[in-house]
């Protein structure tokens, strides 16, 4: 009997030591200092929290009441605008003051629109999204609320979309359809379907505009093109459920999350070798897989100073915050639940 409490009571230390052990090892530490706020939206506790990257102080959080996986700052930095995914109901946008860091406006699309990729227009009082029930880039004015321009992808499913730096082109990825579209925004017509395999999802062009990137999460593969021919030029293998991709500010570097694999791949622009894997905690250890979450890398932000990359690790509710000198971990920091999409205001 006087053994059974010593080994209940050995136990019971030990869960308790555990525990504490747990807890510690997944407060995030965030231990830089650089300019900025960072807006992190968080899908299951629908808000978005207002973090201080020169304090490493969380300014507000931001009560949402919606399911967001994507947003994008305006072009004046005055806007945060936030796309609605999780209702089958609303079909809507809401804008962000960053000034108040206070939602000022819901936008109802109405004719069953449904939009998930957002881009940043060069006006300011204007976004691109991406309806992926009638397969549209819609161009929209959050000032007057109207819709300015419907461009057909002709594909199935479209689902994100990025800009040309230097021409008036838009290329929208297209699940469904395994393909992307390239769209003129002068003519608002599809001037090219270029094939890439089922399954398309993430995209980045380089800084100069020469490349278009995209992730197809069910081939594990990253299709490269030349936006001067419109054509494949490349094919990288990547990790497991490679969501998305995001190019280093001066363009040598495309950073992958892998979302199964718990990862970060970097990859050298011009040689389209991979240079190092980031592996995030959880995964490699027994040791590491009971003091953390599993990992789930499932988006990424490039700081404009170049200097920093945050990644959206959504099993572990943190930002890990990347240095990209040395493609190692450097910071954390703790947000609501699943966090999703990034935006970064001045």
């Amino acid at each position: 009997m006087k053994r059974l409490k010593y080994l209940i009571l050995f136990f019971g230390l030990f869960f308790i030591i555990l525990r504490i052990a747990i807890l510690i090892f997944r407060l995030p530490t965030y231990n830089i200092s650089t300019n900025g706020k960072l807006y992190i939206i968080s899908k299951l506790s629908e808000d978005v929290q207002v973090f201080n990257l020169s304090t490493g102080e969380e300014i507000k959080e931001i009560p949402i009441d919606m399911l967001s996986y994507e947003a994008v700052a305006t072009s004046d930095n005055q806007n945060i605008v936030l796309t609605n995914y999780g209702s089958d109901i609303d079909f809507d946008l809401k804008i962000i003051d960053t000034k108040l860091n206070k939602v000022k406006k819901r936008i109802d699309l109405k004719e069953n629109i449904k939009v998930n990729g957002i881009v940043q227009y060069p006006e300011p009082n204007k976004v691109a999204v991406v309806d992926y029930v009638t397969n549209k880039l819609l161009v929209l004015n959050i000032e007057t609320e109207n819709v300015e321009k419907e461009i057909k992808t002709n594909q199935k499913k479209s689902h994100l979309a990025v800009f040309h730096p230097k021409k008036a082109i838009a290329y929208t990825t297209n699940i469904n359809s395994g393909t992307v579209s390239v769209i003129d925004l002068n003519t608002d017509k599809v001037i090219k379907i270029i094939s890439c395999g089922i399954g398309r999802k993430g995209i980045d062009i380089t800084p100069d505009g020469s490349e278009l990137w995209v992730t197809n999460t069910k081939e594990n593969e990253i299709t490269v093109i030349d936006t001067k021919t419109n054509k494949v030029i490349h094919t990288i293998i990547s990790g497991n459920e490679s969501l998305k991709l995001k190019f280093s500010v001066d363009g040598k570097y495309c950073l992958v999350v892998n979302a199964t694999d718990g990862t970060i791949d970097v990859f050298n622009q011009q040689s389209k070798e991979k240079v190092k894997t980031i592996m995030l905690h959880g995964k490699t250890t027994i040791i590491e897989k009971l003091l953390y979450h599993t990992p789930r890398p499932v988006n990424i932000l490039m700081h404009p100073n170049g200097k920093y990359a945050f990644v959206s690790n959504s099993n572990a509710n943190k930002i890990e915050v990347i240095d990209m000198k040395t493609f190692k971990i450097v910071s954390t920091i703790g947000t609501g639940d699943v966090p999703d999409a990034l935006a970064f205001i001045q």
